[in-house]
């Protein structure tokens, strides 16, 4: 197997690299590398910068406004932006819900709702989770009755990401009970300022808000708000999955978090501890092989064959990564891996800190990884659908 890239794809690398180094704001760097709590003003600050490049839609085919790249260029681009500390790009509107939007919307939803995605200007949400309903997808009950030219929307989600700054939601709703479950589902987008909407915040272990409940009583939706067909939501959910599990793997921020681990090692006096060295060695082959099975999807992907199934194991894989180094980040620093309080830290806070500055993040980062094996389907439902899709 030959890993190098071509003379073009060094060129391209060396091009983006140079882009984002002109372009990327030191204050969202800086913020990024020290594991410092990013802002909606931050993240839309990035996303909108992208977005006047044409590149928030980096894998958008140029048919709807993307730069048309191959999965090389794809996946160099990303590690470039994560390496140089560009905030993650929100997901859940240039890479969730606008593929579904163009494979299975129509022209109309098409001009109407893509270019806000691609602009960084409109924030998405994605309704998909439910209380009883997290892996177990098939079985959720926020419904969704036709009534003439709209739909009345009532129920629960739950584990909303950012649902907070949302302004759109995309979600999956009940609009038949009738044969498997699966087969009555539809996929509908929904304004978040419609009335019956209401959002709450639900805090996490590390004291952040980062996820919320999203409550629908009688929610008037449009007809004409519904992508593709009624009842076929399942088969559009599937097409968005496959292009979450890629995202979810996460592999270029885990390259970037490995070089963070070494650093703090160096600086806590344990890189020289022949075990310690040992166990950053292994996330480093590890991280290695992840990489191998992104671009395998990617690969997948460009030739028009399903990736799905591969992509259950980078969603494991990924999500496993990403907490081992955070632990070993703990690890390092010892007892001074103590949370901090966000609302001090964000008001510049100059009191001393227990320990090294970059310790002070440690903790925060530890506990909001213990959700990463359980997020996207938690990785036991994962695992079996890999046993029975892949090894048959």
């Amino acid at each position: 197997m030959d890993l190098a890239f071509t003379p073009e794809e060094q060129k391209f690398r060396e091009e983006i690299r140079a882009w984002v180094k002109e372009n990327l704001p030191a204050d969202l760097a800086h913020k990024v590398h020290n594991a410092l709590r990013l802002t909606r003003e931050d993240m839309q600050r990035w996303a909108k910068i992208l977005g006047k490049k044409g590149w928030l839609g980096h894998a958008w085919p140029k048919e709807f406004g993307g730069p048309g790249w191959n999965a090389v260029q794809k996946h160099l681009f990303e590690e470039e932006c994560a390496l140089a500390g560009a905030p993650r790009v929100v997901p859940f509107g240039p890479v969730m819900v606008a593929p579904v939007i163009m494979a299975f919307g129509n022209a109309e939803q098409q001009q109407r709702f893509l270019p806000g995605i691609a602009s960084g200007e409109v924030w998405w949400s994605q309704g998909y989770s439910e209380p009883g309903s997290g892996s177990d997808l098939a079985s959720v009950k926020t419904r969704a009755e036709r009534q003439g030219d709209k739909y009345i929307v009532n129920g629960q989600k739950t584990w909303t990401t950012l649902g907070q700054y949302g302004e759109w939601i995309f979600c999956l709703v009940r609009t038949s009970n009738e044969g498997k479950p699966q087969t009555g589902i539809s996929f509908l987008l929904i304004d978040m300022k419609s009335p019956g909407v209401t959002v709450r915040p639900i805090k996490l272990l590390d004291g952040d808000h980062e996820v919320n409940e999203v409550w629908f009583d009688n929610v008037e939706v449009p007809a004409e708000n519904l992508i593709g067909e009624e009842n076929k939501g399942w088969t559009y959910a599937k097409h968005l999955l496959s292009h979450e599990r890629t995202n979810i793997a996460d592999v270029n921020r885990a390259k970037r978090e490995l070089e963070r681990l070494k650093r703090i090692a160096k600086a806590e006096g344990v890189y020289d501890d022949v075990r310690f060295r040992d166990e950053i060695a292994k996330l480093d082959v590890e991280v290695v092989a992840l990489e191998m099975l992104v671009l395998r999807v990617l690969s997948a992907e460009k030739s028009g064959k399903n990736s799905l199934d591969i992509a259950g194991l980078l969603k494991i894989r990924g999500s496993e990564l990403q907490q081992r180094y955070s632990e070993l980040m703990m690890l390092a620093a010892g007892p001074y891996s103590l949370p901090y309080i966000h609302e001090a830290m964000d008001a510049g806070w100059q009191g001393d800190h227990v320990g090294a500055a970059h310790c002070a993040p440690l903790a925060s980062t530890y506990f909001n990884m213990r959700k990463t094996t359980i997020y996207g389907g938690s990785n036991e439902v994962q695992r079996n659908i890999v046993a029975q899709t892949v090894l048959g």
